[in-house]
């Protein structure tokens, strides 16, 4: 009898570790591993430079999981047109990419604390027609499909044309197969570095047509635990001064503020 309750006990105990293990498992993707969707080619939130890849939204991540007590960082770098897919997917845990908050991704997804406040921008010709927002009515665009900018190009009037990364957007302007953009001014600020003698110059869109954009990380809605601990950490990282001064960092100005 006395043999019968120990292998009871022993079972129950089992039991208790597998459902513990499941439990740490259905965090994320890999034990002790953030599998992080991004990019990879959108400098300075994340890029490569002599084949590593970097970035504000890189040391970010790794920051964040550190946070959260995870023990590794992975990367999965995609195109923009396969991001959510690959989230729906569950090839990654989460995506940092400039993840711009809206109505209807808020539907489909779970938003993690906003770490970046972006103003939208309109990127065009020193010497073109376009002076306002106003005037991009009607008038070609480039934009990811899919991204907040082709999102607020269609509220002002604009007619968005499909580009896949922002270097391309930039040479369509220049090539006149565009009047202009819809991005981020910390983008444009960043890409202008290395393109010095460059025409194109941008004029910010007034927040009373165009919200400036929370970008927060985005995951799947069932990883409410996930979501929990990375509020925690980004909370953490805010109040210590480690957002500013990532932003700094890749940035020379700091965008994580309101």
């Amino acid at each position: 009898m006395k043999k019968k309750w120990s292998l009871l006990l022993m079972a129950g105990l089992a039991a208790l570790v597998l459902a513990a293990c499941g439990q740490k498992q259905a965090e994320t993707k890999t034990p002790d591993t953030l599998t992080v969707g991004l990019e990879g080619t959108y400098a300075p939130y994340s890029y490569r430079q002599n084949g590593k890849l970097t970035g504000f939204e890189v040391d970010l991540a790794k920051e964040t999981a550190k946070r959260m007590g995870l023990k590794k960082t992975k990367f999965v770098t995609t195109g923009w047109d396969s991001l959510i897919a690959g989230l729906n997917s569950n090839n990654y845990d989460v995506v940092f990419n400039n993840m711009a908050e809206n109505p209807d991704r808020q539907k489909k997804f779970r938003f993690a604390t906003p770490y970046v406040y972006s103003k939208s921008i309109v990127i065009t010709k020193k010497d073109g027609d376009i002076k306002s927002a106003k005037d991009l009515k009607g008038k070609k665009v480039a934009e990811g499909t899919g991204t907040d900018n082709w999102n607020n190009a269609k509220k002002l009037g604009a007619n968005p044309i499909t580009s896949p990364d922002f270097q391309t957007s930039m040479d369509m302007i220049d090539q006149g197969r565009v009047a202009g953009a819809v991005n981020s001014r910390e983008a444009f600020e960043y890409w202008k570095k290395s393109h010095s003698n460059t025409d194109l110059t941008y004029f910010e869109i007034p927040t009373s047509e165009v919200k400036a954009s929370k970008i927060a990380p985005m995951m799947n809605k069932k990883n409410a635990k996930l979501q929990a601990k990375m509020d925690k950490a980004i909370q953490s990282e805010r109040k210590d001064g480690t957002l500013k001064r990532l932003s700094m960092k890749y940035f020379g100005t700091n965008i994580t503020d309101k």
